[in-house]
């Protein structure tokens, strides 16, 4: 290839970023940028900002959903930092600065109290939904941020209580901890989405920088309010219901924008009802879209995957070649795994146990006649006959990642011997 400059020798280009030139001509080796100069000058500025605040590689190093997804929620980093700043105001207010009467022992007291039960309050939620963290990211994340602005909003009526001021900041506090967990969670549960070439690290890392970035904003903005709302409550209020508005709705577009690949609970019921209707297998954006957010309380009837084997599920182990056992108990759908169960053998018990659970009316509380429980084991005979009919087809979804999944499976694991044996 020849032009006016030469004979083109290579092109180098940085990802997606600038290109390179390298031309022979009379025997010298000359390196050309593509473009114009003023061309050049804005992609090199761009290139910057880029290298700083991006991860590397970018956008092919990350998800498609990437730049929405971190959009919004910059803007609600920057809402949450101006709505905190409010709540930190009223909290040293009811610690007793600027208050003569009050001492540094008892500020000190409420202080180290709403820690210790934030602390406590940390431990045990982690211990009781962390392993609902992964499945359920999205519901999780609007969670935390919902019980963030509502701290946040205990915190700036505290110092209107003083009878019950420690009482509330310590409940502000729990609820804070509990914002700590869950976040930061969701949030590395999020990143392995987005990580498209192993560089979680720097997914992370670039994220701290960008919310560092949005709280010197945020910081600087605060300066200008603090004289402002400073012994005036009815402005305090309105900034804060002001801040926490646009908070949620940028935290409900974040989690909106992100589309997961792979199969949780919610997801895997949504394409599977619309693929028993007409056949079509929905795409991972369809269904990330009808996904729900908010945490809910079902009325079908529960799914609880990996349990141990109880009396009632005894009853399939007789003719059974599947590596895993499906029953009905006190109207919850219970799974049994074997240990040599396949990812592609979770997803079709738990396509078995959806249909079952939506086929089910919602779960009474006194105990099931002998008529409803041959009622269940029909029903969960009749989604071995389905799953045998439909579910090669349904696996081979286009789009859908099929070689793991986000289902919340407990560790028990039943070995048993097989129809075959």
């Amino acid at each position: 290839m020849e032009n006016d400059s030469g004979v083109v020798l290579a092109t180098e280009r940085y990802g997606s970023a600038e290109s390179w030139k390298y031309f022979a001509r009379d025997g010298v080796v000359e390196r050309r940028r593509d473009g114009s100069e003023g061309e050049s000058r804005g992609n090199s500025i761009v290139g910057v900002f880029k290298s700083v605040f991006l991860p590397q590689g970018y956008p092919e190093s990350v998800s498609d959903d990437y730049l929405q997804y971190q959009f919004w929620d910059t803007v609600q980093a920057f809402s949450s930092s101006l709505s905190g700043t409010l709540a930190t105001q009223a909290s040293l207010r009811g610690v007793g600065v600027g208050n003569q009467e009050a001492t540094v022992a008892a500020a000190t007291v409420t202080w180290l109290l709403r820690d210790g039960t934030g602390m406590l309050g940390r431990i045990l939620f982690a211990w009781r939904k962390g392993t609902k963290l992964d499945s359920e990211a999205k519901k999780w994340r609007m969670f935390a941020d919902v019980l963030n602005d509502m701290a946040m909003f205990m915190e700036i009526l505290a110092p209107h209580f003083p009878a019950c001021f420690t009482l509330i900041v310590c409940t502000a506090g729990v609820f804070k901890s509990i914002v700590g967990v869950a976040g930061g969670a969701t949030r590395a549960a999020l990143t392995v989405h987005q990580a498209r070439r192993d560089n979680m690290a720097d997914i992370s890392a670039k994220d701290g920088s960008q919310e560092t970035l949005v709280n010197l904003a945020g910081l600087l903005i605060s300066l200008i309010l603090i004289p402002l709302i400073t012994d005036n409550p009815v402005l305090t209020l309105s900034l804060f219901f002001l801040f926490t508005m646009l908070h949620l709705f940028a935290n409900y577009k974040a989690v909106r924008s992100v589309v997961m690949e792979t199969f949780n609970e919610a997801r895997l019921s949504i394409v599977l009802q619309q693929y028993l209707r007409d056949k079509r297998i929905l795409s991972p954006l369809e269904a990330n879209q009808r996904e729900p957010v908010f945490l809910e309380f079902t009325k079908t009837a529960p799914i609880r995957l990996g349990v141990r084997l109880q009396e009632e599920l005894q009853l399939t182990l007789k003719n059974n070649n599947m590596p895993y056992i499906l029953g009905v108990r006190n109207g919850c759908i219970c799974v049994c795994l074997g240990p040599k169960a396949s990812v592609h053998d979770e997803i079709r018990v738990m396509c078995q146990a959806v249909w079952v659970s939506s086929t089910m009316s919602p779960p009474a509380h006194t105990e099931p006649t002998t008529q409803q429980q041959q009622s269940h084991w029909e029903m969960v005979h009749e989604s071995h006959k389905l799953m045998d009919t439909i579910f090669n087809p349904f696996l081979k979804a286009a789009g859908w990642d099929t070689k793991r999944t986000l289902l919340d499976w407990d560790e028990w694991r039943v070995e048993w011997k097989s129809k075959s044996n």
